[in-house]
């Protein structure tokens, strides 16, 4: 078990949660905040589709500096799109989740 990283995850949960005065918040709850910030409109309230769409931008954005997506651009209404460069290798649910979590880090740990 990697103590350092828990830490880190645990401690950046704690600051967001508190930004947002939210519960505690979960990967999947970061990850919409990151598609809220890269699409750049601002809190307002989201459509049901465009939900799955700011997951979908923030899964993109956190895999972009692993090679996985590249940003082709935006489309008319500021919509960033994305086109996928190669493919993510077969991991477990627990893997897959170390993955995210290392790049929300990251990602946090690059914003000034």
């Amino acid at each position: 078990m990697d103590l350092t990283f828990d830490k880190r995850w645990r401690d950046l949960v704690a600051r967001l949660s508190k930004r947002f005065d939210a519960g505690t918040l979960d990967l999947n709850a970061v990850i919409f905040l990151i598609g809220v910030q890269e699409l750049g409109q601002g809190a307002r309230e989201f459509k049901k589709d465009e939900k799955v769409n700011l997951m979908h931008i923030g899964i993109c954005v956190l895999l972009t500096p692993f090679g996985y997506y590249r940003e082709m651009g935006r489309d008319a209404d500021g919509w960033p799109h994305f086109e996928r460069v190669k493919e993510l290798p077969p991991l477990e649910a627990k893997d897959q989740e170390r993955l995210m979590k290392e790049a929300v880090l990251a990602y946090f740990e690059e914003q000034p």
